[in-house]
């Protein structure tokens, strides 16, 4: 099996040529964090590269050992591919590095694949959807349920479920997120709505609004008890006359009175930030009528 390789790995470390290690294309990592990365470069110049690198050799490679090359001729380590370490590679080469520790696996193309992902799943900075692709990409390798990959990672079935929802997200929903700081939470609130011009307006406010995950998600909320109320009263305009009316009337006023104590809480809200913002309410023969002051100075 797979994971009886992984357990067979040998630890003996070997320098190798930064050179002669070819870095694949399919990385779970997208994005580049460069504080991250000049931190750990300083790290590397420092003390070196504390935990070696996996990598396998390459098909080429394995064939010139067959015959005897690297021990018998004295010929140059054989060219390899990182399994995983790239981070660790790439503030070696950085710091100016020219060989890095590595240890070799005998891993092959799908299961060198499945080592970077789970690698990489464990390191805290991953942006939220190269960990959901990263996920995504285990389950596909693997063939695993998602039960089984949870196990796997030591975590909850429902993290899983939750990693793999964040991909219904648009491209362009994924890097609107990212660009202003959006959470995973903000992310799973979103989804909440099917329509796509929904969401795209509910981001919008998100971001314009600076709101935090609460308000986020009560925004999605009120969104989607309005959506319902609107469907209730299309169904009751079906039924009888006064039937229908009793049940437009209810809706009607508790509608209301949320909407009223929405406007209560958000100048509550103001009011403790130190924005002395005035608010008023007087019924009229026409109906309600609220007034909020909001001074320029704010």
């Amino acid at each position: 099996m797979f994971w009886g390789k992984i357990n067979e790995i040998s630890r003996v470390v070997r320098e190798i040529p930064v050179g002669e290690i070819a870095v694949p294309r399919d990385r779970a990592r997208t994005g580049e964090d460069d504080e991250a990365l000049r931190r750990l470069t300083e790290s590397v110049r420092r003390h070196g590269v504390i935990e070696p690198l996996l990598v396998r050799r390459t098909a080429e490679a394995r064939a010139d050992e067959g015959a005897g090359s690297p021990a018998d001729t004295g010929k140059p380590t054989p060219s390899c591919v990182l399994v995983a370490g790239e981070r660790r590679l790439r503030a070696a080469v950085r710091a100016g590095m020219h060989a890095v520790p590595c240890v070799f696996t005998e891993a092959d193309d799908a299961d060198a694949a499945v080592l970077a992902i789970v690698e990489n799943l464990h390191r805290e900075d991953l942006n939220l959807f190269e960990s959901a692709s990263a996920v995504s990409s285990l389950l596909s390798l693997t063939g695993m349920t998602q039960e089984q990959c949870a196990r796997r990672l030591g975590v909850s079935q429902s993290y899983v479920a939750n990693k793999l929802r964040l991909l219904r997200l648009t491209e362009d929903e994924r890097r609107a997120a990212l660009e202003n700081g959006l959470t995973e939470r903000h992310c799973r609130a979103l989804l909440r709505l099917e329509d796509g011009e929904d969401r795209k307006a509910v981001l919008s406010a998100m971001i314009s609004r600076r709101m935090n995950v609460a308000q986020a998600e009560e925004y999605v909320e009120s969104m989607l008890c309005a959506q319902a109320r609107a469907e209730k009263l299309r169904h009751t305009r079906g039924g009888a006359n006064g039937a229908g009316d009793d049940a437009r009337r209810r809706l009607l006023v508790r509608d209301t009175r949320q909407f009223f104590g929405s406007i209560d809480r958000a100048v509550d809200v103001m009011r403790r930030t130190g924005i002395a913002v005035e608010a008023s309410r007087r019924d009229t023969a026409e109906g309600t009528l609220i007034s909020i002051l909001l001074p320029k100075s704010s």
